[in-house]
Order: C-alpha cells, then sequence, then structure tokens
C-alpha cells in the first residue's frame, strides 16, 4: 500500500539513504579499479622496456669497443695511421642498429697504461663528463693499452636516470672498457 507519504520520502531521500544507495552500487567499479591500477602498470611495463633497451645497448657498445680495440692490439690500426676520429667511425660501424646517432653519442678514450692496475682519469668525477683528459694513442707493440667509452643514452622515464645516472644533469652514460698488451710486431 502507497501512502502519500511513502511517495514523498522516495522522492526526496535523505542524505544517510543516498550515502547507502552509493555504497551499495557496483556500477563502473571495474573501471575505477582499471584506472588506479592502469597508470601504475604501464609506467612499469615501459620501464622494463626501457631497462631491456639499455642492456641491448650496452651490450652491442661492449662488443663494439672490443672489436674495434682487436685492431689496436693486433697493430692494425698503427698500420693505417689510425686517428680518434677514424676509431669512432669504426666502432660506430660496429654498433649495428644504434650507429645513426653513434657519432653524436659516444666518446673514445685510447691510452697506454703502464700497468694493468693503474686507474686512469674519470671523465665524470664531479658529477660533470669532461672530455679533456681524454686521448687516443695507438701504442707500441708489446705495450698495454686501455681502451674506453662512453655513450650518451637518452632515457625517457625521469625516475629511470635518477637511477641510473652519476652525473648532476640526469644524463646517463653507458660505458664500456677493455685492457689488452698489444701483440708484438
Amino acid at each position: 500500500m502507497v501512502t502519500p507519504y511513502s511517495r514523498e520520502r522516495r522522492a526526496k531521500p535523505g542524505r544517510a539513504d543516498l550515502a547507502r544507495r552509493l555504497l551499495r552500487a557496483r556500477d563502473g567499479s571495474a573501471a575505477i579499479e582499471f584506472g588506479m591500477v592502469a597508470l601504475p602498470f604501464v609506467l612499469m611495463i615501459f620501464a622494463i622496456l626501457e631497462l631491456g633497451m639499455v642492456f641491448v645497448i650496452d651490450s652491442v657498445l661492449e662488443n663494439a669497443t672490443i672489436e674495434t680495440g682487436r685492431l689496436v692490439r693486433t697493430g692494425q690500426a698503427s698500420a693505417q695511421g689510425m686517428t680518434a676520429a677514424q676509431f669512432k667511425t669504426s666502432l660506430c660501424g660496429r654498433m649495428s642498429i644504434f650507429s645513426a646517432d653513434c657519432a653524436a653519442r659516444a666518446t673514445v678514450d685510447v691510452r697506454e697504461i703502464p700497468q694493468f692496475n693503474t686507474v686512469p682519469p674519470d671523465p665524470m668525477a664531479g658529477g660533470t663528463f669532461s672530455s679533456a683528459s681524454l686521448g687516443y694513442t695507438n701504442a707500441d707493440p708489446g705495450d698495454l693499452v686501455l681502451v674506453r667509452v662512453w655513450y650518451q643514452q637518452p632515457l625517457l622515464t625521469t625516475f629511470m636516470a635518477q637511477g641510473l645516472s652519476r652525473l648532476n644533469d640526469g644524463s646517463v652514460r653507458l660505458t664500456a672498457t677493455t685492457a689488452f698488451r698489444n701483440e708484438p710486431a
């Protein structure tokens, strides 16, 4: 039985009734839950993909450094009168799909060292990258040679750059190093 009082009450629900109805309603809850989870999930997937790309570039850089350093080790660089620019060009040619920007991103240092335990100058000391102390030499047969390459890799996720950078500006530089004794003539 419907009374005029019950109709009036249904037509104007109180705040307590409205709150109860909203708490019982489940319409759209999946969309709201997805909205809360989607952004962190997409960021995590993107960070995993970007970190995977960093590992691939690091592996390619390491192999290119070893292969190009072999030119110095076998004396081919000395025979050709190779310069730092030519060494860098040869290195970038070995960077496969990453060779397009390699010349602008890579910095090389090839130096003769007196012993394997020698600590060369660190161009990233002080939070900035300075190539002033870097150089290039082909060295003589039997000399110890240290080949170092730095590759600047831009990252799209800023929190990844904060975790991977030693520099104040947040840029990431991957490093590949190889040391060897030049082969005798």
